[in-house]
């Protein structure tokens, strides 16, 4: 099966986490935390900075490493590095999802979950406190 390497920004702001809703392919519909794909020879952090800047024409900063998801889709394993992030500059702009929203904790299981998302709502949630 084939492994994609997957970065994923925690934005956390005021006690909620920044959440998009996927725009396009199989997935469509479904929440994620914004990031991408790890391109050869990129840092995970590189990346992160990177896919913020395409998808969301957003500056961040990339504070911490949080956790490491490893999830088989269907079709392939998913291998996801998750980092809490902060807004340098930007207006978190919606250049590929269909929506957006800041999740307080209260809210957190309120949208459908991409499973790798989902898998870790707990340490979300710690992250919110």
């Amino acid at each position: 099966m084939k492994t994609i390497n997957v970065v994923a920004a925690l934005i956390v702001h005021d006690g909620r986490i920044f959440a998009t809703k996927r725009g396009y392919g199989d997935w469509r519909g479904w929440w994620e935390y914004p990031g991408g794909k790890q391109e050869p020879g990129e840092t995970p952090e590189d990346a992160l900075v990177r896919e913020i800047r395409e998808e969301l024409a957003t500056e961040i900063s990339v504070d911490r490493y949080v956790t490491s998801v490893e999830w088989d889709y269907p079709t392939f394993h998913l291998s996801m590095r998750c980092y809490q992030c902060s807004v340098i500059s930007g207006s978190l702009t919606l250049l590929e999802h269909e929506a957006a929203a800041w999740l307080d904790r209260e809210h957190l299981h309120s949208v459908k979950w991409l499973p790798a998302d989902e898998a870790i709502l707990d340490e979300i949630d710690g992250l919110l406190q």
